[in-house]
């Protein structure tokens, strides 16, 4: 097995209250943290700077929004360029007086602000009224070359849809980061949570398999209520983010998983060689039929006139 380019890449996983200055200062807290620790990339998990304000939906929330430039990227291009490090960084964008993303910015160890990415795919589920909230983004699925390697980002619900995983491989990516922010209905758990999680893991470890590269995903720890504008809580239940952030190699193995309910920094050595190794191993990217794939940019395959589908 290779061993030779090896990347420390540093995860935050952590409980966020209500103070967005205090969240950024506690975040900022933990990567410093994963630097002492090695880590060359960090990566933080999805809208670290507020609870998960999606349960609701209230226009209040989007004061919490920010523009780019701004006090975030502001604040991680400083720290990157301070300690030599890339890091991803997740926040709620203001792009326009009505216009609003789930972007994640990418800056590089010069501290320079490589790109962003938007949030390509927006749920609307019960307590996760992200459409209320956010635009599809428009920036596509793209990989930057970075100091350490060439990464790529995509942001939770993204986690379900391997066309993006795979797109942003196409692009050389080596790690792909999927910034995250998902838990529990505390009264569905007893019935359905080790299925709801085991999928949300099992999808994204077939990504590193079908593509031959790691995947790294940080998730927020801790139990949120999001009161209303009348101070109540829009849900009794609320949400229990269920952490276990995790780092999967390019065959698919969980290398470091984190607990279900601490605060934790992760810092864990990815071999890019294993990347090559993977890919020329398993050679899936090679013997893909392009030239039959044409149906995959149609919603749906409707079966021709007068014939039922094949059972």
């Amino acid at each position: 097995m290779p061993s030779g380019r090896v990347v420390n890449v540093g995860l935050t996983q952590m409980a966020c209250g209500p103070d967005p200055k205090a969240n950024l200062a506690k975040q900022l807290a933990m990567a410093r943290t994963a630097v002492s620790q090695g880590a060359q990339i960090v990566c933080t998990q999805e809208l670290f700077k507020s609870p998960y304000f999606c349960q609701a939906e209230d226009h209040r929330f989007f004061g919490l929004a920010e523009t780019i430039p701004g006090p975030s990227t502001d604040a991680f291009q400083t720290f990157a360029r301070k300690h030599g490090v890339v890091v991803v960084a997740s926040l709620f964008e203001k792009r326009a007086a009505g216009l609003y993303h789930n972007t994640a910015s990418i800056v590089d160890a010069d501290g320079s602000l490589m790109g962003i990415y938007r949030k390509m795919h927006i749920p609307d589920d019960p307590l996760f009224y992200e459409k209320f909230y956010f635009t599809p983004g428009d920036t596509g699925f793209r990989a930057w070359k970075t100091k350490f390697g060439t990464i790529g980002v995509l942001i939770c619900w993204d986690q379900w849809y391997p066309e993006g995983a795979r797109l942003t491989a196409l692009q050389g990516a080596e790690i792909l980061f999927y910034p995250t922010a998902i838990g529990w209905h505390p009264s569905e758990k007893a019935a359905y949570g080790a299925a709801q999680h085991d999928s949300w893991e099992l999808i994204q470890r077939s990504h590193a398999v079908a593509n031959g590269c790691w995947v790294c995903v940080p998730n927020r720890v801790g139990h949120e209520l999001v009161s209303g504008a009348n101070g109540d809580p829009v849900n009794a239940d609320g949400l229990e983010f269920w952490g276990q952030s995790f780092v999967a190699a390019p065959d698919g193995s969980v290398v470091t998983r984190a607990s279900v309910d601490k605060e934790e920094v992760l810092v864990v050595p990815c071999d890019l060689d294993r990347v090559e190794f993977a890919r020329t191993h398993w050679p899936f990217l090679r013997d893909r039929r392009i030239d039959a794939y044409g149906d995959l940019t149609r919603r749906y395959v409707d079966p021709p006139a007068g014939r039922e589908p094949s059972r």
